[in-house]
């Protein structure tokens, strides 16, 4: 499976568009991400979330059929914060033609349960997700372990 990291960038007229960042083979056992627990896997393998000194945002989006088209670095905090703007999110979803976004960050002191910001920022993208059409299928916090919204019951599908 080949997983494509992207980003945005300004063309000539000043218009957002797509940008390959980097691309790579990962080898798994699923060709789809379907559980919390795969794509825990995929981020720290491919991209050593659980291993990251600083918090990172990570968007994850996905095709009507389940297949990952899609992953962008959404924001580079410090130790124990990083910003995330519902404007960001879905300008990048929309871009590379989502119709699913999981939203994954880390917690550099390993513990990966929820703070209130993340549980508040969770309800504000998952009602801009209901409004723009897009399924907001989780948001994770990875440590040393992980933690799934959907897996608490905690995000309305």
């Amino acid at each position: 499976m080949r997983v494509t990291k992207y980003n945005t960038q300004l063309n000539e007229e000043k218009c957002c568009v797509l940008v390959k960042e980097s691309s790579v083979n990962y080898c798994s056992d699923f060709s789809k991400f379907t559980e919390p627990y795969q794509i825990f896997r995929l981020m720290c393998d491919v991209f050593k979330h659980n291993k990251q000194t600083e918090e990172y945002l990570y968007l994850l989006c996905f095709a009507t059929n389940g297949r990952l088209i899609g992953v962008f670095e959404i924001s580079h905090g410090c130790a124990n914060a990083s910003l995330c703007n519902p404007r960001e999110i879905f300008m990048k979803a929309m871009l590379c033609n989502a119709t699913s976004i999981v939203l994954v960050h880390n917690h550099p002191s390993g513990e990966s349960t929820p703070s209130k910001t993340d549980m508040s920022t969770a309800a504000k993208i998952s009602e801009a997700a209901k409004l723009m059409g897009i399924n907001f299928l989780d948001n994770m916090v990875i440590g040393n372990d992980y933690y799934s919204f959907r897996e608490m019951n905690l995000l309305e599908l």
